[in-house]
């Protein structure tokens, strides 16, 4: 037969399930029950009442509301600009002026074969407080000469940030009612079996304060991405006509001359070593058998009539 105890925490488990789903709807409905409707402002003989129409109440009440709400922005912004390294120190003022900090900060270096065209390009993250990201951005544009690309965004998790709050709540009111449990267990079983669920309502808890504080963190704070680019060399057209062709023949013959010169007179001062090196020892070596094959066939000649 189970402990009561046992009995008791499965109980205990489900209640709190069904409790956690009621307070996620109770929540949401919250702002919907606090307006109610107030007698109507009139003057009757010295007395003065007052009266608000619901559609007024809800229009504050839906005003309250915004103001409440968790709303994650961020901005992504790709500009041209003179200088990209004064650009670069001008965001991070930006950001620091109106509270807020740099996350990240990169640089890249432009492939050129022109060296002159060899820029640097920054991408900057930082993060401005929700309430000075508008005027943040707009001081961030103005140092453009270009604005290439920009995307804002913005999330509203007003709905998961409640939900995560009710469910908190019933985590920790189950967690309260286990540690009641834990005082009235008589066997050593039944505190073990108490105290592992009261470590797993304390994972729960602290899983869903993390992911709380995370969405208040994101939604305080705005992220701006700026790409800092120098602006790209304008490629002139070219231009048509019998006469640029004419033009382009005649260069076209004057490099294929100068590249012919070129290739003679390299060609030439290539063989230089390999004259030096290779032909004119292998041709002394060459004229000296000769002369050595001369001088036998003569000294043959010479011995052959004396002989005789």
């Amino acid at each position: 037969m189970k402990s009561p105890i046992i009995l008791l925490l499965a109980l205990l488990t489900f209640s709190c399930s069904s409790r956690s789903s009621e307070l996620q709807v109770a929540s949401r409905q919250d702002v919907a029950q606090k307006v109610e409707a107030e007698p109507q402002k009139e003057s009757v003989k010295g007395r003065t009442t007052f009266s608000v129409s619901l559609r007024d109440a809800d229009n504050s009440e839906a005003t309250t509301a915004a103001t409440d709400r968790k709303i994650v922005r961020n901005a992504d912004l790709t500009m041209e600009v003179a200088s990209t390294n004064e650009a670069q120190h001008r965001v991070s003022s930006i950001a620091e002026a109106h509270g807020g900090f740099v996350v990240n900060s990169e640089s890249k270096q432009r492939e050129s074969a022109d060296p002159a065209q060899r820029t640097i390009d920054f991408k900057v993250m930082v993060r401005i407080p929700a309430d000075q990201y508008g005027v943040a951005l707009d001081e961030i544009k103005k140092l453009a000469s270009n604005v290439l690309e920009e995307k804002s965004t913005g999330q509203d998790v007003t709905e998961e940030f409640i939900d995560l709050e009710a469910r908190i709540k019933t985590q920790k009111a189950l967690e309260t009612q286990f540690l009641e449990i834990m005082q009235r267990a008589n066997k050593i079983e039944d505190a073990l079996e108490v105290q592992r669920q009261i470590a797993e309502v304390r994972t729960e808890i602290e899983k869903l304060e993390g992911r709380k504080r995370f969405l208040e963190n994101r939604s305080s704070l705005a992220t701006i991405t700026v790409n800092i680019q120098a602006p790209r060399p304008i490629i002139a057209t070219t231009p048509t006509g019998f006469g640029h062709s004419v033009r382009e023949a005649i260069s076209d013959s004057i490099e294929l001359g100068s590249g012919l010169f070129l290739f003679f007179v390299r060609a030439l001062i290539l063989m230089v070593p390999l004259l030096i090196f290779v032909v004119l020892p292998f041709a002394l070596l060459i004229r000296y058998a000769v002369r050595r094959v001369r001088r036998i066939r003569l000294a043959h000649a010479l011995a052959t009539p004396a002989a005789q």
